[in-house]
């Protein structure tokens, strides 16, 4: 679970601002690419509630116009998902291990 912890936070920190304004296309790619990750952490079962609120988060700036802060949510919640991702791949035999035997 450590391993998982750091990965997403590097990816969350590693999220640069862009030297550009982002537009509604921006927001919209970058918000499809964190739904297809969180769906496919869901079907794993493995699914972060805190993926679901930065996913809310994206949509509710997207409203109210604000696609800078919409888009860096987005690409939060799509890090948040692929750690969880990584987090459910790594620890899918990894609990054999501390069986008693």
């Amino acid at each position: 679970m450590k391993r998982s912890l750091l990965l997403a936070m590097l990816l969350t920190s590693s999220l640069a601002p862009s030297a550009r304004a982002a537009n509604e296309a921006d927001y919209k790619a970058a918000y499809a690419a964190a739904e297809a990750a969180s769906k496919e952490a869901a079907g794993m079962r493995n699914q972060w509630t805190v993926t679901v609120s930065a996913l809310a988060a994206a949509k509710k700036a997207a409203d109210g116009g604000d696609f800078d802060r919409a888009t860096a949510a987005a690409k939060e919640a799509e890090a948040l998902a692929k750690a969880s991702i990584f987090q459910a791949a790594s620890e899918k035999d990894a609990w054999k291990a501390m069986e008693i035997r």
